[in-house]
Order: structure tokens, then C-alpha cells, then sequence
């Protein structure tokens, strides 16, 4: 079965509009023709990845886009890029890398994307409708997007999203479609204290394990006793999107798509169900800390992802005021700048010793200390997952109070946990 296009499509990639929206529907064509599409839907939205510079390449890519006047046909938001320009934090990226980001970030602004530099656009009001087809990259936007508020889009990655942003398309496969929607598996919590299911640390802990143990297939989870709140079910999927290939998971009574467990499966047995033990949680939780034995701890980051208005409150609720020894990182988007500064937290915070990273994140750029086997604290299992590898330190995992006071005396502080 072949890929079959409108003749608007096929007069497209002729170049009709331009050679920028020919490049874009030819490159959409082949992704389609690659995943054995039938057909290219159209589009309500997309999230743009491809704009944090990796390499010239990724610059020089968006710039022929420009140059063949190409520009986007939806509402096209866009994920972090490598510069904060807010000003809020110095980045420490050198020349000419420098140069060839902003470069990069002015491109995707020509194509007509929205400056939000954010990987949680749906925290900046870019939420599409529940059964609605977007094109979104950046793992935790995608599963966040499908899992919570429903609407369907497969991880497009870079440079696949800003063609579909211009085309207005994307092959009809994978989670545009119903039947790749259901529930497969069944993770099930209800083993797990109550106590437990409601902390904060519980959430990428589970999405951790979660992603370990599903890959990429579709599960409900079960045993969740009420609504977390949207900031938890954002740290589950970041977590389970960064360990697996997480695209789509539903909870049991919480999510859009899973009212209760037999919606979720579509009706049918499950394939797998997983009991999670306290066993297992424990060991996810060892695995997320990466630094054995540290005496001191030499950075404190949180916000990934990027950290909602509530977050701050909570940071601002536990600091209570005090001096910290050790600079907390925290990364945000500019559109939760905008209350801070109005209520006066960004002060208070900043006073604190809080440094407020907007527009990026200290994993995708350098911004923190360059100190060879230096120690890490965070409470996000997305940053728990790809800080070694990204910024040399060693991770050690905690609660947000525990950074909080790892912050405050320089040295490790990791509670335990009831599960």
C-alpha cells in the first residue's frame, strides 16, 4: 500500500509555494511513504523541537526554509533553545557555537513559530483539544499531550516537526489512530501505600519504572486513588517518556481516554499486567542516583520539565527565606517569568540564591559549574536520567524539599520514603 497525495499535495512539493514548502511537504511525503502511511492528515498545531542547536546542520536547515520563504500554516509554539534570552542566567556557550544558536532560534522565528522557548507549551496555554491531530516534539510535551489532555500526536522528531508545522501534515500512522490508542498492559499500583501515591517524589520515581518496563507500548495504570494534579502527571510522563519510549499512557479514572480500566483497554484483556512492589519502587529510586556517597553537593537543579507558577510557590514555601549555600537552578519558561515578577517571588528568590533559567535548561546547554565528577541534586527524573551524560555530574535524586535543604547546607539530604 503506497502513500497517496492530493494533487494540491503533489503541486506543493512541485513547488507551487515556494521551495521552502516544497522541501517541507516532500520531507513530510517520505516520512509518511517511510512509516507506510496511506494517506497525510491535516493538522490542528505543532510543538517545534528542532530549534536547540545540536550543530550547524540544524542551523543551516532552517535558514533554507527561510530562504524559500517557508513559513508555518498552524500555531507552531517552540521547545528550549541553547540561549536564554531573557537574560536570566549566563550560559557559557562559546563562540562560534554561540552565534549559530541565536542564528538558529532568529530562523524558526522567521518561519512564524511563537517565541515560547518552553518544553511544557501546555503550561503557556498551547493545549489542543481532546481527539484533535497535532504534530508535537519533545518527549514530555508528547506524552503529556496524548496522556493528559488527549489530543494525538506520534514523537516527532527534529526537523519532521517543522515540516509538518509548514505543511500543515503528518503521515496518518501510529497514535493518530484509534485503535493504536488502547491500553495494551496494565501497571498496577494499588499495592503501594496511599501515603506514597500522594507524595510528590512518588511521581517520576513510577514514571521511571513505568518507561523501564513498557517501552514503548501503550498501559493504563491502576490503583491511583484520585487526581494527582496536572504537575505530577507531567513529572510521570517526563520520567516515563526519558526511561522508555513512552508516547501514551492513560490512568485508570484520571486521564481523558480512560474513565475507568475497560475503556482504557478498549474493551479487551490486557496483555501483561505488571504488580508494582515496593521492591521495585525502591530499586527505580536507587537507580535515578548516580553519585555513590557524596559528601557535598556542588549544584541543585530542578524544572524538567520547566517548572509551572504552583512549583514556584512550593520552592519559595520551602526556602522559607533562607540564604542557600549552593544555588538552586531552577528552569522555567518566560511566561511564568511574567508572574513572578508581578507577585515579587523572582526577587525574593533570586535574594535567596535562586538563579532562574528561562528559555533553556541546564542539561541541553552549559550553565552550571564545569567540575569533573561534581554532584547533582534534582528532583526530576528527566534530569536524573540525562544529566550525566550531558553535564559530567554525578545525580543524586530527591524530593523538592530535599534539594531544597541540600541547597541550604551544601551537603546531602535524602529522606526515606513510606511506600
Amino acid at each position: 500500500m503506497s502513500l497517496e497525495l492530493s494533487p494540491n499535495q503533489r503541486s506543493v512539493a512541485a513547488g507551487r509555494d515556494g521551495d521552502g514548502a516544497a522541501m517541507a511537504m516532500r520531507i513530510v511525503a517520505e516520512a509518511g511513504r517511510l512509516l507506510a502511511a496511506r494517506y497525510l492528515i491535516p493538522i490542528q498545531s505543532a510543538h517545534i523541537d528542532g530549534a536547540l542547536y545540536h550543530g550547524d546542520s540544524g542551523t543551516l536547515f532552517a535558514e533554507k526554509l527561510v530562504a524559500g520563504g517557508a513559513r508555518v500554516s498552524i500555531r507552531s509554539t517552540l521547545n528550549v533553545g541553547a540561549l536564554d534570552l531573557t537574560g536570566c542566567s549566563r550560559v557559557l556557550l562559546e563562540e562560534p557555537q554561540r552565534t549559530m544558536a541565536r542564528r538558529m532560534m532568529d530562523a524558526y522565528r522567521k518561519l512564524g513559530c511563537e517565541p515560547t522557548w518552553t518544553c511544557a507549551p501546555y503550561q503557556a496555554g498551547h493545549r489542543p483539544q481532546k481527539g484533535t491531530d497535532v504534530a508535537w516534539g519533545e518527549s514530555n510535551a508528547v506524552v503529556f499531550c496524548n496522556s493528559v489532555l488527549g489530543a494525538r500526536t506520534n514523537r516527532y522528531g527534529d526537523f519532521l516537526d517543522i515540516a509538518c508545522a509548514i505543511s500543515g501534515l503528518a503521515p496518518d500512522v501510529g497514535l493518530h489512530r484509534s485503535e493504536n490508542r488502547h491500553a495494551k498492559l496494565v501497571f498496577d499500583v494499588s499495592g503501594l501505600s496511599r501515603a506514597f501515591l500522594q507524595s510528590e517524589i512518588a511521581w517520576p520515581i513510577l514514571g521511571t519504572l513505568y518507561g523501564r518496563e513498557t517501552g514503548s507500548t501503550v498501559g493504563v495504570v491502576l490503583g491511583i486513588p484520585q487526581h494527582p494534579g496536572e504537575d505530577r502527571l507531567k513529572a510521570f510522563g517526563a520520567a516515563a517518556a526519558s526511561s522508555g519510549a513512552v508516547g501514551l499512557f492513560h490512568i485508570a479514572g484520571v486521564t481523558p481516554e480512560a474513565p475507568d480500566l475497560d475503556a482504557a483497554l478498549g474493551g479487551q484483556p490486557p496483555e501483561t499486567t505488571i504488580h508494582v512492589t515496593p521492591d521495585m519502587v525502591r530499586d527505580a529510586r536507587a537507580h535515578l542516583s548516580t553519585a555513590t556517597k557524596p559528601d557535598e553537593v556542588d549544584a541543585v537543579a530542578i524544572g524538567s520539565p520547566h517548572l509551572s507558577a504552583e512549583e514556584f510557590k512550593q520552592l519559595e514555601h520551602l526556602i522559607a527565606g533562607r540564604k542557600l549555600r549552593v544555588p538552586i537552578h531552577a528552569c522555567t519558561g518566560r511566561h511564568t517569568i511574567t508572574g513572578l515578577q508581578e507577585s515579587g517571588a523572582r526577587k525574593r528568590l533570586e535574594e535567596c540564591g535562586v538563579v532562574i533559567v528561562a528559555d533553556t535548561c541546564v542539561v541541553v546547554t552549559p550553565i552550571l559549574p564545569n567540575r569533573a565528577e561534581g554532584v547533582l541534586m534534582t528532583n526530576s527524573g528527566k534530569f536524573a536520567q540525562y544529566a550525566p551524560g550531558n553535564t559530567g555530574y554525578g545525580v543524586l535524586y530527591g524530593s523538592l524539599a530535599d534539594c531544597v535543604e541540600s541547597a541550604v547546607s551544601g551537603k546531602p539530604t535524602v529522606t526515606g520514603m513510606a511506600i
